[in-house]
């Protein structure tokens, strides 16, 4: 899979990754702009503009507008905020890819932020925030990033607070796009079926006015952990979700392709290590998984599960130890187990480029966040050079009892129960 990198002449990058027997095309911007460069008076207008993009323009004054353009080819249309980024796309027939660029241009460049729509979208906004209260499942991957960052902007909820929410104005989305919607803040993508050339001279077309201008910049993390932490939030459910894991590297780290492969190990199938020992073995959970997640500064390889709340401290202490055979060097992982995790990895990553719309969010989260762009083959061809000692000195430099962290969704007064399971 080859692409095209193009730097318009407003500072815009361009990439373009043709896709031959396609006879579709996603369109994907992506800004780097989310809830980590919110401040306490605006956590949330992030995710709030990316629902207000899609309320209304001047061409297509109506959010109705908008969506009949691209019902009426057959396209779909979604957005999606994080906190590093926030994404805009149409998938389309590759015939209507000037309609994709048209809209989402127009949705950029001149979106009305009627005062009417905004009032009604904040009571939208506020029952997608219930709803994630009412989903502990879904929850604990707030309540974890808390514990790791505190009352930072990478601590914060991307959807905002209620009360925050409620106050925000126009006013207050025109600053925002202000401070971050620069044209060399963007990153275009287009993959399917598309002749790179004439796309490239389109793209000049619709985005080429874009105006440049310098964005802020985000609150560096300071981490200084010493200790095990745990935070409870109070919820009486019928499973208790938890989140366990270590502080680790930025995206950029060298160390980040060691650790997806240990994730794999550890949390990656339904062979992984602990879903054979949390689930299969022992029926404390529906589901446990783990991740390796990296941001511009910091990173975590952690590990998610809803236990039996009969049980939950077994649970607990089962992760753990599976965890401390890699930090105390006693995993005794063979090479046969590590190439099934490779394995899993890149099948898993080539899956999923098999959609336009997902190699188009490759590329451009890629681009927005990284010093460069690593291609799949070039990803593919790091994990497989890695080998079984790789994985165990990656494992014993993060896995450190001094950065064991737990969240926990359920109804539990007494926190030295959970507290003394903490140690390895």
């Amino acid at each position: 899979m080859k692409h095209k990198r193009t730097v318009l002449p407003n500072g815009l990058r361009l990439i373009t990754v043709p896709m031959p027997s396609f006879e579709s095309a996603t369109v994907m911007v992506m800004v780097g702009a989310g809830s980590r460069y919110e401040t306490r008076k605006n956590n949330g207008i992030s995710h709030f503009l990316e629902h207000m993009a899609f309320k209304g323009t001047a061409k297509r004054p109506t959010a109705q507008d908008i969506a009949a353009a691209i019902d009426g080819v057959g396209g779909e249309f979604n957005a999606f905020t994080d906190r590093e980024f926030t994404g805009y796309y149409i998938k389309a027939p590759v015939a209507h890819l000037d309609l994709s660029m048209d809209v989402l241009s127009d949705m950029l460049q001149n979106s009305k932020l009627d005062p009417v729509e905004i009032e009604k979208e904040k009571g939208v906004i506020i029952q997608e925030l219930n709803l994630y209260e009412d989903t502990p499942a879904r929850n604990i991957y707030d309540v974890y990033p808390h514990l790791l960052y505190g009352d930072t902007p990478m601590g914060w909820d991307i959807g905002g607070r209620k009360e925050v929410i409620r106050a925000i104005t126009r006013g207050d989305f025109v600053n925002y796009i202000s401070s971050l919607y620069s044209s060399n803040n963007i990153t275009v993508v287009i993959a399917g079926g598309i002749d790179t050339q004439k796309t490239e001279k389109r793209v000049q077309d619709y985005f080429g006015n874009m105006k440049s201008f310098d964005t802020i910049s985000y609150k560096k993390v300071l981490e200084n952990q010493n200790k095990p932490a745990l935070t409870i939030k109070q919820k009486d459910t019928e499973q208790v979700h938890i989140a366990i894991g270590f502080r680790t590297i930025p995206l950029n780290g060298k160390d980040r392709h060691a650790l997806e492969v240990l994730a794999s190990i550890l949390g990656g199938g339904m062979s992984s290590r602990l879903f054979s020992e949390v689930r299969e073995k022992r029926g404390l959970a529906y589901y446990v998984r783990t991740s390796s997640d990296h941001y511009q500064d910091v990173g975590t390889l952690y590990s998610s599960a809803g236990l039996d709340k009969d049980k939950v401290e077994q649970g607990i202490e089962v992760i753990v130890a599976e965890y401390a055979k890699f930090g105390n060097g006693k995993s005794k992982l063979t090479k046969e187990e590590l190439k099934k995790a490779k394995e899993f990895l890149k099948g898993h990553l080539i899956l999923g480029l098999e959609d336009s719309r997902a190699v188009a969010a490759f590329y451009a989260q890629s681009e927005i966040l990284e010093e460069k762009i690593e291609t799949p083959n070039e990803i593919i061809d790091k994990i497989d050079k890695l080998s079984v000692e790789d994985i165990e000195e990656v494992a014993e430099k993060y896995i450190k009892q001094s950065t064991l962290n737990l969240a926990i969704i359920g109804k539990f007064d007494n926190r030295q129960r959970f507290e003394k399971l903490l140690k390895f």
